[in-house]
């Protein structure tokens, strides 16, 4: 599978790479010489990887890493100059910002695995994960400030995982904070030492694809949707919800087989 995508040449290699096993997608970003920058190309491939086959019951769970000491800088600089014009800037932020999008309301879990530094876009692309988890010399910043070009739009995805003084001081400052104040401020899940990283990371995920995929996708959806609401929406909108699993086979097979005291055979199905 190699979709065409603007912005990068028919003779340069996909900037991401794609493999799916029992249920796990694994997305790297493969463009180490470039430190994972977050170029137009680098966010259309990962859409790319990130869609295929999105509705079918094969996927359960989506990881995404990076190759080399940094897991993404953010945007590539170079497109970013005067030179490439208003309308390609704009297509680029708005081409990220569907990325992330994507990730919030995709059917099923995504997974971030970051071993070594997440800056500006590369940095939203973590908070914006499910589940982050870094190992210990992992560190992340926002740190466009710097370079006036401050990180409004990683600012998003940041302000959603984390107290609103630890983004403001991370976005004004662009100075890094490490993998333990990240899990602290609640952008990471979890630390792990680097030669555990991929380990701890497939258990979780492997857990998940365990589990039944509507049943999952339908708490994920849910769980987004009443995030934002006051106290007694969340509860009638949730409320809602726990009916409708109910009303999923794999709800009721996991009643049943419950109350039998055996493991539940997991349909898939959506209704």
């Amino acid at each position: 599978r190699d979709p065409a995508g603007a912005g990068r040449r028919e003779s340069e290699p996909r900037p991401t790479s794609a493999r799916q096993l029992d249920g796990i997608r694994n997305i790297v970003l493969s463009n180490p010489k470039k430190r994972n920058a977050l170029s137009l190309a680098m966010l259309k491939s990962l859409q790319s990887d990130i869609l295929h086959d999105a509705d079918s019951n094969d996927l359960k769970v989506i990881i995404i890493s990076a190759e080399g000491p940094v897991f993404s800088s953010g945007h590539d600089l170079k497109e970013l100059t005067e030179e490439q014009g208003r309308d390609y800037h704009a297509e680029v932020f708005q081409t990220c910002s569907k990325v992330m999008m994507l990730i919030r309301n995709h059917p099923v879990p995504v997974i971030a695995m970051v071993n070594g530094l997440a800056t500006a876009a590369g940095c939203q692309l973590v908070a914006s994960c499910d589940i982050a988890v870094a190992s210990d010399k992992s560190s992340f910043a926002t740190p466009g400030v710097n370079i006036g070009l401050f990180c409004s739009t990683p600012g998003v995805a940041l302000a959603r995982a984390v107290p609103r003084k630890v983004a403001l001081e991370m976005l004004f400052t662009g100075e890094p904070i490490s993998a333990q104040q990240a899990l602290l401020h609640g952008l990471l899940s979890k630390v792990v030492p680097e030669a555990e990283l991929q380990e701890e990371t497939m258990r979780i995920a492997r857990k998940i694809a365990s589990l039944s995929r509507p049943v999952v996708s339908l708490g994920k959806a849910t769980f987004y949707r009443q995030l934002p609401q006051d106290l007694g929406t969340a509860y009638y909108l949730t409320s809602r919800a726990m009916v409708d699993n109910l009303a999923l086979r794999d709800g009721q097979e996991g009643i049943t087989a419950f109350l039998q005291k055996r493991k539940p055979i997991w349909s898939h199905e959506p209704a």
